[in-house]
């Protein structure tokens, strides 16, 4: 009778690694979207089919698979003349653009990752994206141990609530928030019966979007604007809001706080909930009432109620400091750019083009550390 074999002489074999570039969308991408870091989980299948629907391109997927498991989704858009075959990630700018990656992403499958890159595409630009952001620490590292040439530019730096923090120094918000908070309401209140109300990515989806672009129709951004960086009309960003809640799990992460006085909609706070974390969008209100601060009022109600539901992190984005810091948020990572460009040629390029790519970005307001994807 054979001897059966002891556990301890059976030799583990590598994991098997491979990259695959898909024609369009892949379905993967869901997959690895719901095995990323919580924050990131936003970025699906109909995230990006959104972002295609409504800025156009044509789709191309690539997935890297370890042991026929998908962990890595770089979705890739072309732009450009087809010749530079130079391409980007698709997406909205708001929160940010990125890709999905499995938290246990090896340094490996970025390298496995960039190497089927290279063979899809000249170059690639990243983000807008924050510093730190897994996927993308992942790939530029990978990028630069292949000897890719890695160019970035800021953006902008990044504003972060952490309400436990501000609870944790005294009351939050301050009584004294409040007291004037009461003040103003009393007031707006002569001007109509004031409703405030939540609304869930289904309610936006069946005209709850039309009621916030109503006000951004009435807002500063159609006054002194062309309104094509409004989020939600229709001359926008609205198609591909709208676009995005045909997927029920990205429809769940939405949600809209919004007032109405006398039954018309006054003002809105627009945001994606993922657990803990909530990634301010947008926020916008009819200057008709602007001496009483209805955007301030809801806002705080909105915080309120999150913090209520147990999310303790809130991510204003970038710009219109001064509202943000009194609400109590404080600078986070920095928003960059990248451009990648693969050996030979195109990182020869590179290099000649690399003050001209800095300089079409933005000067920090402050020290934002070394440009380096941190990780």
């Amino acid at each position: 009778m054979t001897k059966p074999m002891l556990l301890s002489e059976f030799k583990r074999l590598p994991p098997t690694m491979r990259a695959t570039a898909f024609d369009g969308l892949s379905a993967l991408i869901d997959v690895v979207a719901e095995a990323a870091d919580e924050r990131y989980r936003f970025l699906r299948y109909q995230w990006f089919a959104a972002a295609i629907a409504a800025y156009g391109g044509r789709a191309r997927t690539l997935i890297v698979e370890r042991d026929g498991y998908p962990v890595i989704a770089l979705p890739l858009a072309g732009f450009g003349p087809e010749a530079a075959r130079l391409a980007a990630i698709p997406g909205c700018y708001w929160p940010f653009r990125g890709f999905p990656a499995c938290a246990d992403a090896s340094d490996e499958a970025f390298g496995i990752l960039v190497d089927r890159l290279g063979q899809e595409v000249n170059g690639l630009r990243v983000g807008p994206s924050y510093d730190g952001d897994p996927a993308v620490v992942g790939l530029i590292a990978a990028a630069r141990r292949r000897h890719w040439m890695v160019l970035d530019r800021f953006v902008a730096d990044s504003y972060l609530l952490d309400m436990v923090a501000a609870q944790s120094h005294g009351s939050w918000p301050r009584a004294s928030t409040l007291k004037k908070n009461r003040f103003h309401e009393k007031h707006l209140a002569e001007h109509g019966a004031l409703d405030w109300r939540f609304l869930s990515g289904s309610d936006l989806a069946a005209g709850g979007f039309d009621q916030l672009a109503a006000i951004e129709q009435k807002s500063w951004i159609a006054a002194r604007t062309d309104g094509s960086d409004a989020k939600f009309t229709r001359k926008g960003h609205g198609a591909f809001w709208r676009q995005a809640t045909a997927d029920p799990v990205i429809a769940e992460m939405m949600s809209a706080a919004l007032l109405t006085v006398d039954g018309a909609p006054a003002a809105f706070s627009f945001d994606l909930d993922l657990g803990s974390f909530k990634y301010a969008i947008a926020n916008s209100y009819d200057p008709a009432f602007a001496k009483h601060s209805p955007g301030r009022l809801l806002y705080y109600r909105n915080l309120v109620r999150a913090l209520e539901k147990g999310m303790t992190k809130v991510d204003w984005g970038a710009g219109d400091s001064g509202y943000k810091s009194a609400i109590g948020a404080e600078p986070g990572p920095a928003i960059r750019d990248w451009l990648l460009l693969r050996p030979g040629t195109p990182s020869m390029l590179g290099r000649v083009l690399k003050g001209m790519w800095r300089r079409s970005g933005q000067a920090p307001d402050q020290p934002s550390g070394p440009a380096d994807a941190r990780s």
